[in-house]
């Protein structure tokens, strides 16, 4: 028999397949394999529907270990390649179109911004050269279906995950207005002092404030004074030492150097019981790991290149003025240089004053806060650009850097910040701090006036409340802190998830699951989009025991109307279950509505009705 495939879609909409076969039947000697797709409509708002395949498999047969669903996917790939079904180009056309016969290239992107990525972003690079080029063909400026798939085909893979949602921040938008929100709460702080040991620190201006992150998949969003260059000073401390443990490994990389807390200042002539510089974060241990750079030939333009290639190739410059100024007052690193050599702290065979030119240089490399987001998001990365897809670093240095910046990165501060914010970061002088959420993105926050420990003023309060919002603090418990937003989850989808977990637990009669929702403070009265609660499922089914239990435990309304005006007891009553009938009109006598409260607090309070 020839596959007949049927299609219930809104219109203007798209389907994917995303799931295995769900449900299968007998139906006119053939057997009906039900999918479930994801429809997404014009910027990326989900919807749900179905693509029926009738197969000319027997039921039993698609029922046996035997029929695999890889096998099922083959079939409907095969069928899209064939012409019945369209192409992904094709899906992504219609879900930007909304309708029309074409879509303006300004709608494309702006679509695109809005998921997070950028028109400049490497990935994309082919889709946006041939953009370029059909635009020219084009009067209007826009692109019919033919038009865009041309121009999308050789990204159609990242475009379909952007649009889909599947990224690590699903609603990039309404977590971005967040951001906006810290930043500008930030903004008002007027403390602080701009560092003023050189004059190419002292003439910023204490009004620069700038945010910019990166995630692991690319998405980009900055606010601020973003692209003014600055010096990564002490933040080039945590990027070295990885480039260090990359190359050597870290069994050699801590012959010289410590992995504990000083607790001193940064800056002081003090070494461990070892005679080892503490870690690689304060100025001993920074000038030891810049020496093990030296050992493999590593001189200044190839530390520049990598650290390119950590910033996915955008900015990163060198400030010569910069340089000198550092080396003409930099008498207390020479003097921690000196202190090393009497230690015999740096390999064998090191020049000391090589070593400390090269520091200096290290120091004075410039970046903007965009260029360092990707630097940062590398490190979230697991080491690979999530711009360019390039591994840069390996998981060992990855790691090994992370742990450092989360005990050592911010100077005498670096205490309270691992308790406060609980996540890796790293400080600079010049008003920086490199902060990671390990798996999810890099953020560089830059204003140049600085607190009594040398942190930037705005930039630890921006880190602080973005903790307190999110749940990005390393011991945050992603399962029951329910008070603060995670960025991770699409909303949306654990909503929905909800219902449908709440509402077929009543309508197969699992008291369990419904006692274990209850529980867990799940809205026990929560509606589908027909307005029907689980009552009104478990009345219509005739489970007495489950509405015996949404009544009694739980205290349900017992009389909710669905769209159509239906009661629990009118579903009870048209179905004939006589027993779940009786039920409802006990408790329909005694049930007095009480003021409407927060769902999970009302839950809660009935939790010692279920135990």
């Amino acid at each position: 028999l020839p596959i007949r495939t049927f299609l219930r879609v809104s219109r203007n909409s798209f389907f994917r397949p995303s799931r295995k076969n769900v449900r299968v039947s007998r139906c006119s000697g053939e057997s009906l394999t039900q999918w479930k797709a994801e429809v997404s409509a014009a910027l990326g708002s989900y919807w749900m529907a179905e693509l029926l395949l009738l197969t000319p498999y027997p039921a039993a047969a698609v029922q046996t270990p035997d029929f695999s669903p890889r096998f099922s996917f083959l079939l409907l790939h095969r069928r899209r390649k064939a012409g019945i079904l369209p192409s992904l180009e094709d899906l992504l056309f219609y879900t930007i179109a909304e309708g029309q016969e074409k879509i303006p290239a300004h709608k494309f992107t702006t679509a695109l911004k809005a998921t997070g990525l950028r028109t400049g972003d490497p990935r994309l690079k082919e889709c946006m050269e041939m953009l370029k080029v059909t635009l020219k063909t084009t009067s209007d400026g826009a692109l019919d279906r033919h038009l865009f798939k041309k121009c999308v085909q050789s990204n159609i893979v990242l475009l379909t995950q952007a649009f889909r949602k599947k990224f690590v921040i699903p609603d990039f938008q309404s977590f971005t207005s967040h951001i906006d929100e810290i930043y500008e709460s930030a903004k008002k702080l007027s403390g602080g002092q701009v560092a003023d040991y050189i004059p190419q620190l002292a003439k910023f201006s204490s009004d620069l404030w700038a945010v910019s992150l990166c995630t692991v998949d690319g998405q980009r969003h900055t606010v601020g004074d973003t692209k003014v260059p600055f010096c990564l000073q002490s933040c080039v401390k945590p990027l070295k030492y990885s480039i260090a443990v990359h190359d050597h490994g870290t069994e050699y990389v801590h012959r010289f150097i410590g992995k504990e807390p000083s607790g001193l200042r940064f800056n002081k002539l003090f070494l461990n019981e070892d005679d080892k510089p503490h870690n690689p974060m304060v100025n001993a241990g920074a000038i030891v790991c810049t020496s093990l750079l030296k050992v493999k030939a590593f001189h200044f333009p190839s530390v520049m290149n990598f650290m390119k290639k950590l910033a996915g190739n955008e900015y990163v410059g060198f400030s010569n003025a910069t340089f000198q100024s550092e080396r003409m007052s930099g008498d207390r690193n020479f003097a921690i240089g000196y202190y090393l050599k009497e230690k015999k702290c740096f390999p064998e065979g090191t020049d000391m004053t090589a070593i400390l030119d090269l520091y200096f240089q290290l120091c004075s490399i410039e970046v903007t806060c965009e260029s360092a987001s990707v630097m940062a998001a590398t490190l979230a990365n697991g080491g690979f650009c999530p711009i360019t897809g390039e591994r840069v670093l390996n998981p060992e240095a990855v790691q090994n850097t992370l742990s450092l910046m989360h005990s050592c990165g911010m100077y005498d501060f670096s205490g309270q910040f691992a308790f406060h914010v609980g996540l890796p970061a790293k400080s600079g002088v010049a008003g920086g701090i490199l902060l990671v959420v390990p798996n999810v993105m890099g953020i560089m926050c830059w204003s140049p006036p600085l607190d009594k420990l040398g942190n930037s003023v705005r930039g630890i309060q921006f880190c602080t409340d973005l903790v307190q919002l999110c749940n990005f603090h390393n011991y945050d418990n992603l399962r029951h802190f329910a008070k603060k937003l995670d960025p991770r989850r699409e909303g949306g989808d654990q909503r929905v998830k909800s219902v449908i977990n709440l509402l077929f637990a009543a309508y197969t009669g699992d008291v369990s699951a419904l006692r274990r929702f209850a529980l867990s403070s799940m809205d026990m009265e929560q509606r589908d989009y027909d307005s029907r609660t689980a009552l009104h499922v478990a009345a219509a089914e005739g489970h007495a025991e489950v509405v015996r239990f949404l009544l009694e435990a739980c205290k349900v309304n017992p009389v909710p109307r669905d769209r159509w005006g239906n009661t629990p007891m009118d579903e009870a009553v048209h179905f004939g279950h006589h027993d779940v009938v009786t039920i409802l009109q006990d408790y329909h006598n005694k049930y007095s509505p009480q003021e409407t409260t927060d769902s999970k607090e009302t839950a809660e309070k009935n939790l010692d009705g279920m135990l």
